[in-house]
């Protein structure tokens, strides 16, 4: 049977803190025998696109010199 979970002010304090500034992300809280027992924090980044204005990538072709055996 599962226990209840023992969260205090201090468990509190940790979770708030990791949540901000979190703009994108998990947060993933392990419980163990009815207590917290760790904290993951998985953040990702986001950029802007270019502007149209400058010119695309171009892929490069290879000049590997190819052997005959």
């Amino acid at each position: 049977m599962a226990k209840p979970l023992e969260v205090d002010e201090i468990w509190v304090a940790r979770i708030k803190q990791i949540l901000d500034g979190l703009e994108y992300g998990s947060v993933q809280i392990v419980v163990h025998d009815g207590k917290i027992t760790q904290i993951d924090k998985t953040e990702r980044k986001r950029f802007e696109t270019a502007p149209v204005s400058q010119a695309p990538l171009q892929a490069v072709k290879s000049n590997k010199a190819k052997s005959k055996v």
